[in-house]
């Protein structure tokens, strides 16, 4: 640890040993003796109560705090007398956002039993492959989703099915059999995949410990609980700690079973939203799109961004529009459990920062090339060490050792930069780094700039192969309605705006660009794409 008075009070950073340093107070973590499971503490952070826990936004059903702690029980001992789950287990949830999903997550984790996730628009394929990894006795899923887990060799129960209610009825209390330690396993969730096959995260109770007592810190007093429109996936990390985050401190959630622009603009409306965790698309669409208009959204106060960095224009864009809500822009990976940076309502907003460190995080930032240290604004790959920190890839030995070293710091495999007043900015994923003759271009700086235009509703920048260059920055663009935009004008309209080796050198419009349930561009899809042979490209 470094000697306090060497660390440089506005930024972090201690010359010494050239790591970063959060400024905020350290967080008081319960000792990693006690034994302790995610659902206990975050149930003794806030006392039960009749205030809404969650909503049902397609049919306004909803359930208490006090319900849903009720619901917990019930769920806990069905697990473990009907089902026989024990500490270990690993229960797959193949689900659409329900009123059921938080209180199984909830009940799963209170027996020591594992969690695990899966996107139901999962192909049966990749379906296969991550019960390969997790290895589920049970799966939770719904009868709309049947055709995907008729091959699958242990139990299925539909969540809408006369079984399930029987399970949601309270029965015998529950044992406890097996103390849960809170370094044991908590989740298996999936890397996000966009560069190729995903890789179970195992996550621990600790790991989500640490991240619920860091939003209780910051916990702001108000007249009401915050009310939060879920718009990221529940099987998403960021979604599975709002689940942890509405418990802890007694907020609201309100769910969207399936994602439509128009029911959000409604549902912030009839249920006075005040709080949206979004990816970056949902602000370019919230900033540009007329339909906004149309509904009363002054109850909203606060927007959380995550997933990939905003631009500064969609940013301005976005405040033009909504001069009274703020933008809280973060950054973590489902390998760092959602967390790192975060920015508060007491720091200065900067344009493009993903924030400051968050309580517990150090990071350094290292040249990719030679894995030396780096100082303040400059750029390399952003190493981060926390409690948060997973317990490495499941079944992949090979992959855990290249992300997580023997001192504990994650590899990211992001290329970042901490300016002096210690904000982290994220230039892109070193991996799609586009390697432009001697040059390398992040495309995420050419995609807010694409974004920036009036008439672009979304774009995505990928490496072309090149004879001459070895590869080019290529652009898909989707034009805004009623748009004539020509291929011309986007490549004047950025090559304007950067150096020469940056420039957009080949274009294609089209209806829509392929994101990843978190907001993440796949461009691994585009790539394959645009080098398909029945491609016009």
């Amino acid at each position: 640890m470094a000697v306090s008075s060497s660390i440089d009070p506005k930024n972090g950073f201690c010359r010494e040993n050239c790591i970063f340093y959060s400024l905020h107070p350290p967080l008081l973590l319960p000792s990693p003796c006690i034994p302790l499971d995610i659902t206990s503490y975050s149930f003794s952070l806030y006392p039960p109560s009749d205030s809404p826990a969650i909503i049902d936004a397609s049919n306004g059903a909803r359930i208490s705090h006090r319900e849903l702690r009720s619901l917990v029980l019930s769920l806990s001992s069905s697990l473990q007398h009907t089902l026989d789950i024990r500490k270990g287990d690993a229960v797959l949830i193949l689900s659409s956002p329900s009123i059921y999903v938080p209180a199984l997550y909830l009940a799963i984790l209170s027996l020591g039993a594992i969690v695990t996730t899966s996107n139901p628009l999962s192909t049966e394929s990749e379906l296969e492959h991550q019960i390969g990894i997790s290895k589920p006795v049970l799966t939770f899923t719904h009868f709309s989703l049947s055709h995907k887990t008729s091959t699958f060799r242990h139990r299925v129960i539909a969540i809408d099915s006369p079984e399930f209610r029987e399970l949601a009825v309270p029965s015998k209390p529950v044992r406890r059999e097996a103390e849960i330690h809170q370094n044991d396993p908590a989740t298996i969730l999936y890397s996000s995949g966009t560069t190729g096959r995903v890789k179970g995260v195992l996550l621990s109770h600790l790991n989500y410990i640490a991240v619920v007592a860091g939003y209780k810190a910051e916990a702001e007093d108000r007249a009401a609980p915050p009310i939060a429109l879920m718009t990221v996936p529940l099987f998403h990390i960021f979604g599975f700690f709002m689940v942890l985050k509405t418990v802890a401190l007694g907020e609201t959630m309100v769910l969207m079973p399936k994602f439509e622009f128009s029911v959000l603009l409604r549902a912030v409306e009839k249920y006075r939203v005040t709080y949206m965790p979004v990816a970056p698309p949902l602000v370019v669409a919230l900033a540009k799109a007329d339909e906004v208009l149309k509904y009363d959204l002054s109850s909203l106060e606060t927007i959380g961004s995550g997933g990939a960095p905003l631009g500064k224009g969609v940013i301005e864009k976005f405040a033009k529009r909504f001069p009274k809500v703020e933008v809280k822009q973060g950054y973590g990976l489902t390998e760092s459990t959602g967390t790192a940076t975060r920015t508060t309502r007491l720091e200065n907003k900067k344009h493009g920062s993903a924030g400051k460190l968050s309580a517990n995080i150090e990071a350094r930032i290292v040249d990719p090339e030679t894995n030396k240290p780096l100082a303040p604004g400059m750029r390399g790959e952003l190493w981060l060490r926390s409690p948060t920190n997973m317990k490495g890839y499941v079944g992949n030995a090979e992959a855990t050792a290249a992300t997580l070293d023997h001192e504990g710091w994650l590899k990211t495999g992001d290329l970042c930069y901490i300016d002096d007043e210690g904000y982290l900015f994220v230039v892109d994923r070193l991996k799609e780094l586009i390697k432009y003759k001697a040059y390398q271009v992040p495309p995420a700086e050419l995609e807010h700039l694409l974004l920036s235009h009036p008439e672009i509703a979304d774009a995505a920048v990928i490496p072309y192969p090149d004879e001459e260059a070895g590869q080019i920055p290529m652009a898909f663009v989707v034009r805004r309605p009623g748009s004539s935009l020509s291929e011309k004008q986007v490549m004047e309209f950025i090559a304007k705006q950067v150096a020469p080796y940056k420039k957009i050198r080949k274009l294609s419009f089209v209806g829509s660009i392929p994101k990843s349930p978190a907001g993440k561009i796949l461009r691994k899809d585009l790539v394959a794409q645009a080098r398909s042979p029945a491609s016009k490209l």
